[in-house]
């Protein structure tokens, strides 16, 4: 079953390469959407696919890469719109 969440990264996530890490795990687990950093300090990230791939790619997403501080992933389930090709960075 294919659906869509957003997630909201917080905490040392920006300029540490959270975006590269993140397209990197959202194509392994075949996920289309996009990932972005936000003036506030976060990173969102909106993702969709198959269920057990979004699970997988959340828990990526909470550990982050090896230079980040992750404190906090807040996730909202979306409808999917099927209007991403593949995952980008924004």
């Amino acid at each position: 079953m294919r659906v869509a969440r957003r997630f909201q990264v917080s905490g040392h996530v920006q300029g540490v390469g959270f975006r590269y890490f993140a397209q990197d795990a959202a194509r392994r687990e075949g996920l289309s959407g996009f990932v972005t950093n936000h003036a506030d300090g976060t990173v969102e990230a909106v993702a969709e696919g198959e269920a057990d791939a979004l699970e997988r790619f959340e828990r990526t997403l909470r550990r982050g890469p090896s230079r980040s501080r992750v404190d906090r992933v807040l996730v909202d389930g979306t409808e999917p719109t099927g209007v991403h090709a593949g995952f980008e960075i924004r």
